[in-house]
């Protein structure tokens, strides 16, 4: 027994005398010292910890090289090589970490909804159960400042600009013809089901260089990446129905949905305004399907859709003493295909291609106008991250377009146009952290258009510095490109694109659940389209010596935590802007750009109720409209513009909701422009007439059930 003692106590001395005893500090780059850092030696066991004073000390039987590895949370991961006998009283020093939850982030112009960014100031429920919205993502997106409610359009405006200089992506892929087709002056609505983004971002202005072709915004969505668990979802509405399922194997999944909408019962049981006739209500057939696979270094998604809508009616028009017949029969094709794959070492590439493919046959009076559309969008992107501080983006990406319409006025007679389009692009940008406060985005866009044999080149910089752990500063500046609208580009390929340089200052500030930004900005207009006629045509003489300007400020605050289940929040943006094109006489306010715009949104959950209540109020100060009995352009305004809508969510289990909504409550009159007559009375004036909504108010109920195998899941934020 006492020669085993011996042994072990000669062999337990042995290996010490062979062991390297390492120490040292670990320290942030002002010094402070930094506890419960892990450091250790790579491949091996041999490691420690720091205490309160940023010290450590382990042993290690390791000889000479070795790599030292020092990592915590928060902090940058350090890699050193070291030799081991050298390793006493040894102090290093740590870079804070850049990530999205504690660091600054970019926030000059951009609305962020879903992901775990800090800069999110929506939830993704909050963009499909907003009262009102009926569950389209573009109506709830409509309460945000920087954008004004046309409610006679239903698109979105931003900051001054027209619909058509907001663009839409999926995935980064450009949606062609993203809005449902409508009567005229009647409010159209997004083509896509909201439950199948996982997040959105909505850009007001000072949007990256890797987007183009948009003078105001771009709105991204983002398809989810997996599928949670299978499940099938029913719906049951007044106006109705719809069934979607989800089905997963291995690292697959196959998303499907189909829906039919007929307006039929509901103007049955609840007609019109007086100003519409319906021959045949609206009606569509929609579906959609998302092919998901997860590779090991990869994942692939493949999303189509399509819709088929048809409507028939009659329409109040003031040049005509009966009401002026209109049919519409649109096919939409869309598919969007994308694949992303993760080299290691920080390089990663992701590409796809969008197809889109639209056909309206439209009717008005004894004319008749068909119109076909082809779009293509590829797009290759490619990232290399040097460290989490600094990554370069580089990308390519071509747009074909070919458009052509077929105008019969008169049986024997066809007029046709047609215009095609290749654009190309390559696009470059650099995000830079200089440190947990500070970031720096820089790009450059270059394009060419072959239709208008011109090249065009884009800068854009955005700067955000955060001086403490609640607020920042972000700043935006970039040139921005669009080409003419098709509607004329198919009469006039002589023309160039329009440009508008963003100049943006944001404040953002929040605080357990509360969120308040304030930002302002000025847009300069240059090379607008002009022509000089009342509305583009063959004959017209089309120029690009319009300009404008918009300016404005935009105020938002969010709260969801002070009052118990209980969230809201509050937009308000002034803007003003003129702008001379189109057939204008002189520079002017447009009239889908009120002066003053304010929305109230809350969402209160009742537990003893099982229901969720939701009220929303939307504001519009008058709008200009132009008077032909005034000598003045564009020089009066329409009364202001009010809408108090209400939804209700009732659980009546887990997986069935009972919902009801109705919109303008109050069924406010509003109008958002008048008609004038094309020549005087006999008492030498104009008639006019006012363009108002085909219905004050609009009511829904709806039935939805979901069968999922955690029995838990229902459809609330599809509503």
């Amino acid at each position: 027994m006492k020669y085993s003692i011996f042994i072990f106590f000669l062999l337990k001395l042995i290996l010490a005398s062979s062991q390297t005893n390492l120490d040292g500090y670990v320290l942030d780059k002002e010094g402070t010292p930094i506890s419960q850092v892990n450091v250790y030696i790579e491949g091996t066991y041999d490691g420690g910890s720091t205490d309160d004073e940023g010290f450590y000390s382990f042993k290690t039987e390791t000889k000479g090289a070795q790599l030292l590895v020092i990592s915590s949370l928060g902090y940058e991961t350090l890699k050193v090589v070291i030799n081991v006998s050298e390793v006493q009283q040894r102090k290093d020093y740590l870079d804070v970490a850049v990530n999205s939850l504690t660091g600054v982030t970019l926030s000059a112009g951009t609305f962020e909804a879903g992901g775990e960014s800090k800069a999110s100031v929506l939830k993704p429920l909050d963009i499909v159960t907003t009262a009102g919205a009926m569950g389209d993502f573009v109506a709830a997106l409509q309460t945000l400042p920087g954008t004004t409610t046309v409610n006679e359009d239903g698109r979105l405006f931003v900051r001054g600009g027209d619909a058509n200089e907001t663009q839409i992506f999926i995935d980064g892929l450009r949606v062609f013809q993203p809005f449902i087709e409508t009567a005229n002056n009647s409010p159209t609505r997004g083509r896509f089901s909201p439950f199948l983004f996982k997040g959105i971002s909505f850009s007001t202005g000072g949007y990256s260089a890797e987007y183009g072709q948009a003078l105001s915004s771009v709105l991204i969505l983002n398809t989810a990446d997996v599928a949670e668990q299978e499940k099938t979802d029913i719906s049951l509405m007044s106006v109705g129905g719809g069934i979607g399922h989800t089905e997963i194997w291995n690292n697959q999944s196959l998303s499907i949905n189909t829906s039919y909408i007929n307006l039929a019962p509901y103007e049955a049981l609840l007609p019109s305004d007086q100003n519409v006739e319906w021959i045949k209500p609206y009606e569509s057939l929609s579906g959609e399907a998302v092919y998901r696979l997860k590779l090991n270094n990869g994942l692939f998604k493949f999303y189509t859709a399509f819709n088929y809508s048809n409507l028939s009616l009659r329409q109040e028009n003031v040049n005509f003493e009966e009401f002026v017949p209109y049919q519409l029969k649109n096919n939409n094709y869309y598919l969007n295909t994308s694949y992303k794959h993760f080299f290691g070492k920080g390089w990663s590439l992701r590409g796809g291609v969008s197809y889109a493919k639209d056909k309206s046959a439209i009717g008005i009076l004894d004319d008749n106008i068909n119109t076909q559309e082809a779009d293509v969008h590829i797009k290759v992107k490619g990232k290399k991250a040097f460290s989490n501080r600094f990554s370069w983006y580089l990308g390519i990406e071509r747009f074909i377009i070919d458009y052509e319409d077929v105008y019969k006025p008169m049986e024997n007679i066809a007029l046709s146009n047609e215009f095609k389009e290749q654009l190309s692009s390559v696009f470059t940008e650099v995000d830079w952290f200089f440190s947990d406060k500070l970031v720096l985005k820089a790009g450059l866009r270059l394009e060419h258009s072959r239709a208008l044999s011109q090249q065009t080149l884009a800068p854009r910089i955005s700067l955000a510095y955060k001086p403490g752990h609640r607020s920042q500063f972000s700043l935006a500046l970039g040139n921005f490109y669009q080409n003419p609208d098709i509607n004329i580009l198919k009469y006039d390929t002589s023309l160039i694109a329009s440009n508008t340089w963003h100049y943006i200052l944001n404040y953002q500030y929040s605080l357990n659940g509360r969120t308040l930004r304030a930002e302002a900005y000025y847009k300069d207009y240059n090379k607008l389209v002009k022509y000089n006629t009342e509305e583009p045509v063959f004959f017209s003489d089309y120029t690009n010596t319009g300009n404008g300007y918009a300016t404005g400020i935009d105020f938002f605050w969010r709260d969801n935590a002070t009052i118990n289940n209980l969230e809201y929040w509050l937009s308000y943006s002034l803007l003003t802007t003129k702008r001379d094109y189109q057939n204008y006489s002189d520079l002017a306010t447009p009239n889908f750009a009120p002066k003053h715009s304010f929305s109230a949104v809350t969402k209160y959950w009742v537990d003893d109720l099982r229901s969720q209540v939701g009220l929303s109020y939307t504001f519009g100060s008058g709008r200009p409209y132009d008077n032909p009995n005034n000598p003045q352009f564009l020089n009066e305004k329409t009364k202001a513009y009010n809408n108090i809508s209400f939804n209700w969510a009732y659980l009546i289990d887990q997986q069935k909701i009972l919902y009801f909504s109705v919109s303008n409550v109050f069924g406010f009159n509003n109008i958002s422009n008048y008609e004038y007559a094309n020549t005087p009375n006999p008492d030498g004036n104009f008639d006019r007439l006012a363009i108002r909504p085909p219905a004050d108010s609009f009511f829904f109920v709806g039935l939805f059930w979901t069968i999922s195998s955690d029995k838990k899941s229902n459809q609330l934020q599809n509503l």
